[in-house]
Order: C-alpha cells, then structure tokens, then sequence
C-alpha cells in the first residue's frame, strides 16, 4: 500500500511533469511511465491520481487508465492541492472530522452507517473518506468499513505533541546530514509568500494546515534521516484532528509565514545554529498560542 505521506509529493510532481509537457485535455498518463519519471513504485503514482482525480484533473477510465480532465496550462502547482469540490463536500469533511474528535463517530464504522448519518450517496461519501485517507487519519478496512486511526485529543497530548516536535525539528536541522533542498526551499518560499500575502484569507483550514505541515516536514526531510521525518510525519497525523477543532486565528498568519521564511534566510546565509534556535521558539510560540483553545 502506499504511504499517504507520498500522495501530496507525487500529486504535484504530476502536476509539473503535465505543465512541462504541455500536456492538453484528453492525453494519457500511463502508470508505468509516471512511475519510471519520478523513480517510484506504481503503487504511490495510483494513489496520487487517485487524490487528482477527486479534484477533477484526471479522469479514469475502465480497463485504459488515467487520462487528463483538462489543459496542463490551467494548472496551479504551486499552491497546496484542494482536494473540495464544493462547499458542501468541505462542510461534511469538517462535520467528520469534528464528530470523530468529539467521540460521535466510534474507531470503525461501515460506508451504510456514514450514508445514512451524513444522509450522502455513497460516491460522495467515498470520496471524501478518500481524501481523508490521503490525509492519513482513516483507512479502509476489508469490505465496506473504515477505521479511523489514533489521533491527539486532550490538551496535555497536544501540548506534548508540540514539544516533541520543537525538539526533534531543532535536532534534525542540527545533524551533519542536514542539506538545504533548493527546491523544496523555492516551493516553500512561494507558497508561504501567497499564504501571507491574502491567502490566509482565503485558504481553508486543510489547506493552511498543509502548507504550513508540508514546510515543517521538508526541512526535516534536509536531515536526510529517515527515523527524524517519519517521527515527524506521525505526529502531524495524530494533531490534524484537534487543530481542526481549534479555532484559526487568521490574523497571526503573515507572522508565521514570515518566521519562515526568516528560518529559510538564516539557512541559506548560512547561520543554521541561529535557524535550529529560532525555528524552536517559533515551534513552542506556536504552542503556547494553540494549547488553551484545546
């Protein structure tokens, strides 16, 4: 099975591969040939379609495969995937999140449960489940069931959840290993600028909690230690639900896009001591402003 960590990752290096390519409505995008482009399995370039195909990019067609829903030059990579369609999709997407966390949705439940409850048709019900296992907080069991997976819920978990990552992003960064990725440091410079520039706005709280997780996560990745970024990977699964429940505070966001794009500075001026000591504060500031509303 492959990793729901990947999807986001392969999702918009098929985006690239597609503008690059000039690719236009209708072309096919064989699985082997993606896979063999971005030096991967067929079982995460599936899993990325998948997730493009909830978002109306590509189409799937019977015993022929993927096909591209639209023109390559319409295409946005830079900017997190949305994976909503409507805002009736996005409203029910929060609605399971929020009853999951509160206890009204028990550890598995089957697709006729969910149907009836959310009174959906069961192909929009499984589409958003699949965006929520992209997410990597619900996975498909045998049959027609699904089992949320364990989450952070009280607020001391949460609390130490931050601490956890305060201390393990500090370190990474420290390693001598740790190698600055240029382009993962471009991607991240530009969508922290459009977040802090009117996107914190605009963005829903999926999206604002993806880039700012996928920032946190590429810098630990520089590490080139596997161990740190799975740690790190993990405990950003187990907070998604609770920093759903919290109430965004949009007005404190171009600070924190701006503290990391300092962080960014300081490691291409070549002061990572002074990054690894900011980026710590920066972690725990963000904790201190976050753990009362849990």
């Amino acid at each position: 099975m492959a990793r729901s960590s990947l999807t986001p990752q392969i999702s918009g290096n098929i985006i690239e591969f597609v503008k690059a390519n000039e690719m236009r409505e209708g072309q096919h995008l064989p699985l082997q040939m993606l896979a063999d482009a971005f030096r991967v399995s067929r079982a995460p370039i599936m899993s990325a379609l998948r997730s493009l195909e909830s978002r109306g990019i590509v189409r799937a067609e019977p015993n022929r495969g993927y096909f591209l829903a639209v023109d390559g030059e319409s295409l946005n990579a830079s900017r997190p995937e949305s994976p909503k369609d409507s805002d009736g999709d996005e409203a029910i997407y929060f609605r399971i999140a929020e009853d999951r966390f509160s206890g009204k949705l028990e550890e598995r439940v089957s697709e006729s449960e969910m149907m009836r409850h959310y009174d959906l048709p069961r192909s929009r019900l499984l589409k958003i489940l699949h965006r929520i296992a992209d997410e990597g907080w619900v996975e498909r069991l045998p049959g027609n069931g699904w089992s949320f997976r364990q989450t952070l819920t009280s607020r001391q978990s949460y609390q130490d959840g931050y601490t956890f990552r305060a201390v393990i992003e500090q370190q990474a960064m420290l390693l001598p290993s740790f190698k600055p990725d240029p382009e993962g440091f471009r991607r991240a410079r530009q969508i922290q600028t459009e977040l802090g520039q009117g996107g914190y706005e605009t963005w829903s709280r999926a999206e604002i909690f993806k880039a700012n997780n996928e920032f946190h996560e590429m810098l630990v990745a520089c590490s080139h230690n596997e161990f740190f970024l799975d740690a790190i990977r993990r405990i950003n699964r187990l907070r998604r639900l609770i920093e759903y429940h919290i109430t965004i505070d949009r007005s404190r966001l171009p600070r924190q896009t701006a503290e990391h794009l300092h962080i960014l500075d300081l490691i291409e001026d070549g002061r990572r001591n002074e990054a690894a000591a900011f980026l710590y504060t920066h972690i725990m500031g963000a904790s201190r402003i976050k753990t009362p509303q849990v």
